[in-house]
């Protein structure tokens, strides 16, 4: 004869089971609705994050060229593709020293005129690359109008900046009579870029 309790436990183990198949085919597929509703809010999070990278730049530019006038003394900016870096500039002579000739900047942690493309605001942002009269620095002189060397008066010819990030790049173009930037995004089906 079986005492209650050893009826309860088998009776309670024979209602113990696993999940059907149908079972686990709505959970993967409610997993599948819900990750192809977030991949594509990954996706627009990475495009603003680049969209941030070029508005810093153009920021950046607009600074220098607004402090060029404000103390009537050149400035520059530095675009290093390698290091994915820019650096704000005062030009001192014929010659810029990114030692010490940095552009104070209170606002910043290092107190610096530099963005740091690789830093996690600008999610994985690259200088893709960058032409300004054949090289990789933006004059302005006393007057705000870009030159092609530093305390020189030629004027500059503009220049152009890529900016790539991992779903979209975008152009800045700088005009080489006004410093006025333009943007915008590169169209990856156009052959022409």
């Amino acid at each position: 004869m079986h005492t209650g309790r050893e009826a309860k436990g088998r009776h309670s183990s024979c209602f113990l089971r696993g999940y059907t198949l149908i079972e686990v085919l709505i959970v993967v597929t409610v997993l599948g609705i819900m990750g192809a509703m977030v991949i594509p809010q990954v996706a627009s999070a990475d495009s603003l994050r680049t969209r941030a990278a070029v508005r810093a730049v153009i920021a950046d530019i607009t600074y220098i060229q607004s402090d060029a006038m404000a103390f009537q003394r050149g400035r520059a900016m530095l675009f290093d593709v390698a290091t994915n870096t820019t650096l704000g500039l005062e030009v001192n002579g014929p010659v810029l020293d990114i030692e010490n000739d940095v552009l104070f900047e209170p606002t910043r942690a290092s107190g610096r005129l530099e963005l740091n493309l690789a830093d996690a605001t600008f999610g994985l942002s690259r200088l893709g690359s960058v032409n300004i009269d054949g090289g990789n620095v933006l004059i302005f002189d006393e007057m705000g109008a870009p030159v092609t060397t530093p305390q020189g008066n030629a004027p500059s010819t503009g220049g152009l900046i890529v900016i790539d990030g991992p779903v979209d790049s975008y152009w800045l173009r700088i005009d080489g009579f006004t410093g006025h930037v333009t943007s915008g995004r590169i169209d990856p089906n156009d052959p022409a870029g």
